[in-house]
């Protein structure tokens, strides 16, 4: 039974390939097109998949598609398009999604369609092994949904209750976000960086804009709103309510922008905390599944997993829209099938391209790259690259396969020494080129990790806060409230990156490393060792380990940056497809 599963049309496609009801790959088209949050049907995703499977298209026994355009449909008729979004309406159609998989990805087989949050749903509770589990989901919007309550047992999931648009958290946070200054649909992660540098000093203000209900339900107070038809997403009562316009995009970050990120972050996390409550109640279960993409705020699901109802959680790691292609296949498998999909817990999420030392060697080669060669002697590389880390060098990683989904987990990583005072400066100045008060994360060895972090289980997808306790100083990881986001690193799942985080161990007595993404602001993360490249030339990147070779910097030939700058000028247009994000409003359609 082979089974692909895509999200598509709104943003962070990505598509998956389920076989006997065990996932073999997943990807998102971002990656392949270097589009950030590409929302177009993922054409080089798909093959990616068969190609994975080793598989034509005519051994596909289904296309799941993760929503229902027909109901989507229906709720946006009842909204109608924001100004100046889709003029020629498109979106009028809910066939247009299975036209493009028939014409586009030349499938003819089944193609089977499920509702937004019971994939979100599904993808969270297929893939974390409990049997039975309470079932969360929050994000802007699916069809209607905006909130789902469910129980799932075995192969069946009853979601009992839900949310509908208008009123959503996930709205109200990126509502938020835009009033702050931020891109919707991208800076939300930002807003909870900030959050830990500021008062909650707004919470009265947060308050009238929401309004919490019974049972399960909470409202936005509309009146400041205007994401439904306006041009933003809040309306000038919010201005007034915090008696000050809002942040222009780039300008001065003053304690009143922190205060209210850090405001907008403790409502959200007391409403979660009530509703998990509710939820507890109502099911009876041990067991949380959380996704949909506000279950991305890792800050909120420790506090879930500290002080909520459930004596266990699963967070979806690839939580957001990207994650629903896994929930479709799940279901379709189970509706073909009669069984649950894939019963176990997923351990890792490298599920995407891997390329060999082979191709990496004929890459540099014609790119004229004088690398050093650690083709196998594993020891010595890691060695070196340990030296250059404990020396504060800021080293590009590149092994394995790739990643699922927004964090880098040891595949598509920067490196960097966690003890170094000036080590979050210099990334976000110099290498990631972004806003001074981003923090970074550690990836430390699971069986070191309570020496270090207020943490009792491993953590392997980089999605939960907990408090800093270790005796040695980290300041490059360690927020501003005394927090950090760990990464909890097995060898059994990640052998090489367990193993140079064991040398840098040896050489300094810190069992951890400073990881964040390979890439740069506004790009995807790296998929291919060519976008590896390029990351390295456009950036103030020291060394590059790229499989089995080591690159300096100073390795690199003139003519590299020049061929980036042609690189540069030929990517495509990120607004070009259908359905596009608006960086200031919601694109319903």
């Amino acid at each position: 039974m082979n089974v692909i599963g895509i999200s598509a049309f709104y943003h962070e496609s990505a598509c998956c390939l389920l076989r006997r009801g065990e996932l073999i790959a997943a990807a998102q088209e971002e990656r392949f097109t270097r589009v950030k949050h590409d929302p177009r049907l993922p054409v080089e995703a798909f093959r990616y998949c068969l190609e994975a499977g080793g598989l034509g298209i005519t051994e596909l026994d289904a296309v799941a598609y993760y929503e229902d355009p027909t109901a989507k449909l229906s709720r946006q008729l009842w909204a109608g398009a924001a100004r100046g979004v889709a003029d020629d309406l498109p979106w009028l159609d809910p066939r247009a999604p299975e036209r493009a998989i028939r014409e586009h990805l030349g499938f003819e087989g089944r193609i089977l369609t499920f509702p937004h949050h019971l994939s979100h749903a599904a993808s969270a509770f297929f893939f974390s092994g409990f049997p039975e589990s309470a079932l969360l989901t929050v994000d802007g919007v699916g069809e209607w949904a905006t909130m789902t309550y469910g129980h799932g047992r075995g192969a069946e999931l009853d979601l009992f209750e839900q949310v509908d648009f208008p009123h959503s958290l996930g709205l109200l946070y990126s509502t938020i976000t835009s009033y702050l200054g931020f891109r919707v649909n991208d800076g939300e992660y930002k807003v909870m960086g900030l959050a830990a540098h500021g008062e909650p000093r707004f919470v009265d203000e947060i308050c009238q804009l929401v309004a919490v209900g019974d049972a399960g339900q909470v409202r936005l107070n509309l009146k400041y709103f205007d994401f439904v038809d306006g041009p933003r997403m809040y309306a000038p009562a919010i201005c007034d309510l915090f008696e000050r316009p809002a942040r222009d995009p780039g300008a001065e970050i003053e304690p009143f922008h922190r205060n209210v990120a850090r405001s907008l972050q403790l409502v959200l996390e007391e409403i979660l905390l009530e509703k998990a409550t509710y939820l507890h109640r109502r099911t009876g279960s041990g067991s949380l599944c959380l996704a949909g993409g506000v279950a991305l705020n890792c800050v909120a699901n420790g506090r879930l997993r500290r002080e909520g109802p459930f004596d266990r959680l699963f967070v979806q790691p690839a939580a957001g829209d990207s994650g629903g292609c896994l929930g479709a296949a799940a279901l379709a498998h189970r509706e073909l099938t009669g069984e649950r999909a894939s019963a176990g817990f997923l351990r890792q999420v490298y599920l995407g391209p891997s390329y060999q030392p082979t191709h990496v060697a004929g890459l540099l080669d014609a790119a004229g790259i004088a690398a050093r060669d650690y083709r196998e002697n594993e020891p010595e590389l890691l060695a070196a690259t340990a030296e250059l880390l404990a020396d504060g060098r800021i080293v590009g990683w590149f092994h394995g396969a790739m990643e699922l989904g927004p964090r880098a987990l040891g595949a598509r990583s920067i490196l960097a020494d966690p003890r170094c005072p000036e080590m979050r400066d210099r990334l976000n100045a110099r290498i990631k080129k972004r806003e001074d008060f981003r923090p970074f994360a550690p990836a430390v060895l699971a069986r070191r990790a309570a020496d270090h972090f207020e943490l009792d289980h491993d953590s392997p997808f980089m999605l939960e806060t907990c408090q800093v306790v270790s005796s040695l100083d980290l300041p490059a990881v360690t927020h501003h409230d005394g927090s950090a986001r760990p990464q909890t690193v097995n060898a059994d799942i990640s052998p090489r990156f367990a193993a140079l985080i064991e040398a840098f161990d040896r050489l300094t007595g810190c069992p951890l490393l400073l990881n964040t993404s390979l890439n740069v602001a506004g790009e995807p993360i790296v998929c291919s060792p060519v976008d590896a490249l390029f990351t390295m030339v456009g950036t103030d990147l020291d060394v590059l380990v790229l499989e089995d070779f080591l690159i300096y910097r100073e390795m690199l030939p003139a003519g590299l940056p020049a061929l980036l700058e042609v690189w540069d000028r030929a990517a495509p247009d990120p607004f070009s497809g259908r359905g596009a994000v608006n960086d200031r409003l919601y694109t319903f359609v």
